[in-house]
């Protein structure tokens, strides 16, 4: 434990760190939360990013993915650490406990956002930000984003049958139904076909925006379907769904066609 001391100084130890977690936990957090309060900012780290339950190029901790209480604990020490560098570790660390207890980090991150400078909420945001994608409602009204007011709403897609290649067109139009400014947090859906027939939904971020008193706001988008390396397009019937403060407000189909 020494040795990882001195090393992440210089360079990376948070591989390393994972064996004595897996055989020894409680006697390497206990340590882990002395070096949480380090002068040296890389040990700071190290506390934080060596006990991430999904550490994504290194083995997972199925202990702290089932109870990630004892992590927790040592985040609560980092949250308002003077380095950018460590509350982005603390970020990606709640980050990853969020894909297995996303209550448990809604939580915290309303524990957290009170009497919360800029920096934390900045690390409480980016911590969030799975959650975020997901329409999480609880994550959504912590940042203000309650479920829309809103009396009317005209999707169009422009372009019912896409080239692969080319571009899905479409236009929104949202109308408030309240006397008083709405941030609105605007998403897309689109719900791609697969090889067996049916579809997998893939969140977009869209734009964020104030609809003004009892006013309307119209919004284009224009989203290229092309050859990526993390997925296969297959033709036929797809499904585009615009979601605005976690809340779905409407769908479409459209074709995708092979040239």
């Amino acid at each position: 434990m020494c040795l990882f001391k001195e090393c992440t100084k210089r360079f990376s130890s948070e591989f390393g760190i994972r064996f004595f977690l897996l055989k020894s936990p409680e006697k390497t957090l206990s340590t882990m939360k002395a070096w949480a309060s380090d002068e040296n900012r890389h040990v700071r780290r190290l506390a934080s990013e060596g006990a991430r339950p999904r550490l994504p190029w290194a083995m997972q901790l199925p202990a702290f993915i089932n109870d990630p209480t004892p992590v927790i604990a040592l985040l609560d020490i980092l949250k308002d650490d003077s380095e950018a560098y460590v509350r982005r570790s603390v970020a990606n660390n709640l980050n990853d406990i969020a894909k297995d207890h996303p209550e448990l980090v809604a939580n915290i991150a309303k524990k957290w956002m009170f009497n919360a400078n800029e920096h934390r909420r900045k690390l409480i945001r980016h911590a969030c930000r799975t959650l975020i994608k997901q329409g999480n409602k609880d994550v959504l009204q912590i940042f203000g984003h309650e479920p829309p007011m809103i009396k009317g709403v005209k999707f169009d897609v422009q372009t019912p049958e896409v080239v692969f290649g080319e571009a899905l067109q479409f236009t929104l139009t949202i109308f408030s139904n309240v006397k008083r400014d709405q941030p609105l947090m605007v998403d897309y859906i689109i719900h791609h076909q697969k090889a067996n027939g049916k579809t997998s939904p893939k969140v977009f971020k869209w734009r964020t925006s104030i609809l003004p008193t009892a006013k309307s706001l119209n919004f284009k988008k224009e989203h290229r379907i092309k050859k990526i390396s993390t997925r296969a397009y297959y033709p036929g019937r797809h499904e585009i769904e615009i979601v605005v403060n976690g809340v779905s407000i409407g769908k479409a189909d459209f074709q995708l066609l092979r040239l």
